[in-house]
């Protein structure tokens, strides 16, 4: 694609949404729907141990140490890397064509039974491994959990990969949105290569934290490229949505979604040129992850908040989404301005990723909102779906805020209980902020799932 052609003549405005899809396909996306909901029915059930544990106030009615992380772990793993993952399942298939949908619902099938199986593998013991990106319990249940989930996963890139539509410069917002969903697909590839990379290039001797840390590094980073060109999507999406259209051509949309993916192009370099457990190894990756991560968020907010402006009348039935969008913008940007000021490591790290995790799944929660009526269902409450949002941000703002506000007096990062250390007031009063708004957002994601289960209930689908 040369520069002359994204620079052609486009309209000033654009209505970014997908075409209805094939009607074979909504039922193998209905699939990943629900699996993405029981991911977050289990994530959330045990947030609210996370939280508990590490709030003052109610952190010695509970047991610390290990039960803190082996909750911690599967509590990550489902309200992240399974949940993000069921949504790309729902946007890769309503984007594609009716090609592979056997494929498709196998990997459905497939990542539903590993799912499964890590929710449960807290009952099995284990030994909790804090790995970044995929910590991991270290038993067999959770073991081959994981790997039937990894499997699923890539029976669903190649699914995917099969039924994208044929490539072509966007003439409108629904080709631009497919276009970008295929591109997702490239650092979906490369994580599936990296994975297998570092596991082929492990050096002998490792185990524990040190053997997954390198395992999942490369192939962890790539995974954060596609979750930042989802938010982008529901960005262009919910704003059109809320408004008909947007202040940005679909060629200039494509070049944000090739800027959010491209980047991943250097993680193949990065295992080219230096092992996986080289220092200059990490080094590349966090490089290509931060401007991969940073380029195209400001232009495509700032057109996001654009179609917004003026605080325009917008239809009842878009509020929601625009709570959701809001909501996600004001979160993401909230976690990236913390990065900057992290040193060492304490609790501004997760501070930091929460708020940009954050604000993918709150993009992500507004698509599931307008998403439910294509799917079949029926449209969820307009009331709890908005309140949903902002409880939920509203929390997780507190929850950031105040390990942002602990971070600053060295508390540690994935330790609970006494082994906080918690020695001032400010220690003891910053991370009660941060307990509170745990349960605050805890509150709004049991609302997110209730209004969508109600809107499922009234199914309009036969």
């Amino acid at each position: 694609m040369s520069l002359a052609a994204l620079a052609q003549p486009a309209s000033a405005t654009t209505e970014f949404s997908l075409p209805a899809a094939d009607a074979r396909l909504t039922g193998v996306a209905r699939g990943w729907l629900w699996l993405g909901l029981f991911a977050l029915i289990g994530s959330g059930l045990l947030s609210i141990v996370l939280v508990l544990s590490r709030a003052p106030q109610f952190q010695g009615l509970l047991p610390a140490g290990d039960f803190f992380r082996i909750a911690l772990v599967v509590h990550v793993d489902l309200s992240v890397l399974v949940w993000f993952v069921s949504l790309g399942g729902i946007l890769w298939t309503l984007s594609g064509r009716p090609r592979a949908a056997g494929l498709n619902r196998a990997a459905l099938g497939i990542a539903g039974l590993g799912t499964l199986l890590m929710t449960v593998s807290p009952f099995a013991g284990g030994t909790p491994v804090m790995a970044n990106y995929i910590p991991v319990l270290d038993n067999p249940v959770f073991l081959w959990g994981l790997v039937l989930f990894g499997a699923g996963s890539v029976l669903l890139v190649a699914a995917s990969l099969v039924a994208a539509p044929a490539w072509r410069l966007p003439r409108d917002g629904g080709e631009a949105l497919q276009a970008g969903l295929a591109l997702g697909l490239l650092p979906a590839v490369i994580a599936i290569v990296a994975f297998a990379w570092s596991w082929l290039t492990l050096p002998g001797g490792l185990d524990g934290k040190a053997y997954y840390e390198i395992l999942f590094w490369g192939g962890g980073h790539a995974l954060q490229f596609i979750w930042t060109l989802f938010m982008l999507v529901a960005w262009l999406w919910l704003a059109s949505a809320c408004t008909g259209r947007v202040p940005m051509s679909p060629r200039i949309a494509l070049l944000c979604f090739a800027l959010a993916t491209v980047c991943a192009l250097l993680i193949p370099f990065a295992y080219l040129l230096w092992p996986a457990h080289a220092v200059e190894h990490r080094n590349l990756l966090t490089f290509a992850m931060g401007l991969g991560g940073g380029l195209p968020i400001l232009p495509v907010a700032l057109a996001a908040l654009l179609a917004l402006r003026g605080g325009q009348s917008i239809a009842a039935d878009a509020r929601p989404l625009r709570a959701a969008l809001l909501s996600s913008i004001a979160l993401f940007c909230f976690g990236g301005l913390i990065g900057f000021t992290i040193a060492g490591t304490n609790v501004k790290i997760p501070a930091h990723y929460h708020g940009c995790i954050v604000g993918v799944t709150l993009a992500l929660m507004g698509l599931v909102y307008h998403l439910l009526p294509r799917l079949g269902y029926g449209a969820p409450s307009r009331k709890w779906a908005t309140f949903s949002s902002y409880c939920y941000a509203a929390g997780q703002a507190m929850h950031i805020g105040g390990l942002m506000w602990s971070g600053g007096y060295g508390v540690q990062r994935k330790v609970s209980g006494a082994e906080q250390a918690l020695r001032s007031t400010s220690e003891i009063v910053a991370m009660g902020i941060m307990g509170l708004g745990g349960l605050v957002a805890i509150v709004g994601g049991i609302v997110f799932v209730l209004a969508v289960l109600g809107a499922m209930r009234r199914s309009t689908a036969h």
